[in-house]
């Protein structure tokens, strides 16, 4: 095992790496409670007609699995400390446009990741994917990334009732006496607090601590004796396979977008995690990725086998930096986070106590932590500020991920050929503007 992950080359041991697999899992493990609850439209109090919730207790299931296998591959046949699991912001897209925004079910939306995975192979094989990534301009992928976090705090500020509708101007805050609204305030000053003094997990630390606050003042109900925190798997038939079976119903315009969207995004996450964790790991050589694309792979096996269980968009993690923070250097950090998201199934029953409230803080924390990617746009150029603002803006205004995208790649192209810089815009982007133009063709 030592010989397998160059432990003596990398100067790292068993001990190191298994406490950089326990960090990195607790800095990630507020998303076992955070997608079963996006999944699911929790907060959501009302569905439009025809729109249903997935079970929770599958996708719980679905999520601390998927985590697991993605986060095996990465670290056998990557060897990178990286953990993987679905993705922040794609989950809020799948379950807040596609299947609340645009009444197309989960069960088609799940074939779109699928779709969308077996389409990342394929690129990942072909050594497209890693093309496709350098023609889309750096200043829009920092862009999509904040807009991502914007639309992920919005909808955090939703749920727990902070901002609420307002017939005289859209929005207004909410009720600041309301004891749910203040328990969400708690755990968001908290949560704060905790990521201030750099505690890692302080997140996960901090819906733990609200749940308790909660059950504490009689707002939540606690769990009730050993069945209450532990016990069996949960079943993942209400959502197994279900990928497969509704395969025929993507083939529509409107699933073409929404599949070229989980594509964009997960193309971006992915790259941007990996850069990131092998620069602080020291892990680059001559500023290129050793094993790029058994990572790519890894990664593109993850979104399918995520789909196949039963979740949205599988993809790496940032907060892997955790764990290289705390020594991890090799594939084996990956391989003991993945050993916790296994044992991590035996503990459903706690979802119960993770209401909207205590989701909330962490939906907003990890909005912060994404629209840092604004510090790397190019302002002071208008033809650059233009898309990048109408990106980043148009996502929680329009309540999509997609919109906010095809808003931002149609003015592109329009604002760099009016400065004189139609030969910097890759054939690519004068691709995705004739396709995004026909989409809102036909939204309309």
């Amino acid at each position: 095992m030592k010989k397998y992950f160059r432990f003596e080359e990398l100067g790292t041991n068993y001990r190191t790496e298994f406490m950089a697999g326990l960090t990195t899992f607790l800095a990630m493990a507020y998303i076992l409670f955070v997608n079963p609850s996006t999944l699911a439209l929790v907060g959501i109090e009302n569905l439009p007609n025809g729109v249903t919730r997935m079970d929770q207790d599958a996708v719980f299931a679905a999520t601390a699995i998927a985590a697991a296998i993605s986060s095996l591959f990465m670290g056998l046949i990557a060897k990178y400390p990286i953990a993987l699991a679905p993705g922040m912001g794609l989950n809020a897209f799948f379950a807040y446009t596609v299947v609340l925004g645009y009444g197309i079910p989960w069960e088609t939306a799940l074939s779109g990741v699928l779709a969308s995975g077996l389409i990342f192979i394929v690129l990942t094989l072909t050594g497209l994917r890693e093309k496709i990534i350098n023609a889309i301009p750096a200043n829009l992928k920092m862009a999509v990334g904040a807009g991502i976090g914007f639309f992920i705090a919005f909808i955090g500020f939703q749920n727990s009732g902070i901002i609420v509708a307002n017939e005289a101007t859209l929005l207004g805050l909410g009720d600041l006496t309301s004891p749910t609204v203040l328990l969400a305030v708690f755990g968001l000053v908290i949560s704060i607090i905790l990521m201030t003094v750099g505690i890692r997990g302080g997140i996960f630390y901090g819906m733990i601590i609200t749940a308790i606050v909660g059950m504490v003042v009689g707002l939540i109900t606690p769990p009730s004796g050993v069945d209450g925190i532990v016990s069996n798997v949960p079943s993942l038939a209400p959502t197994f396979g279900q990928a497969f079976v509704n395969f025929g119903d993507i083939f529509t315009l409107q699933m073409l977008v929404v599949i070229l969207t989980f594509l964009f995004v997960d193309f971006f996450d992915t790259a941007g995690t990996l850069v990131a964790v092998a620069n602080q790991a020291g892990l680059m050589k001559d500023n290129k990725l050793p094993r790029a694309g058994k990572a790519l792979f890894a990664d593109s096996a993850a979104t399918v086998a995520g789909a196949t269980l039963g979740t949205s968009t599988t993809t790496a993690y940032v907060e892997s930096t955790a764990g290289v923070g705390a020594g991890g250097r090799t594939g084996f950090t990956a391989v003991v986070t993945a050993m916790f998201f296994l044992l991590a199934l035996f503990f459903s029953p706690l979802l119960s106590v993770i209401t909207a409230e205590v989701t909330a803080p962490a939906l907003i924390i990890v909005g912060v932590l994404m629209s840092s990617a604004l510090k790397n746009i190019e302002w002071d150029q208008f033809e650059i500020a233009v898309p990048a603002f109408l990106i980043v803006i148009a996502m929680p205004l329009t309540y999509s991920i997609a919109t906010g995208i095809a808003i931002g790649f149609i003015f592109y192209p329009i604002t760099m050929l009016l400065k004189g810089r139609a030969k910097e815009v890759h054939p690519v982007m004068y691709f995705l503007f004739v396709i995004f133009v026909l989409y809102f063709i036909f939204l309309s």
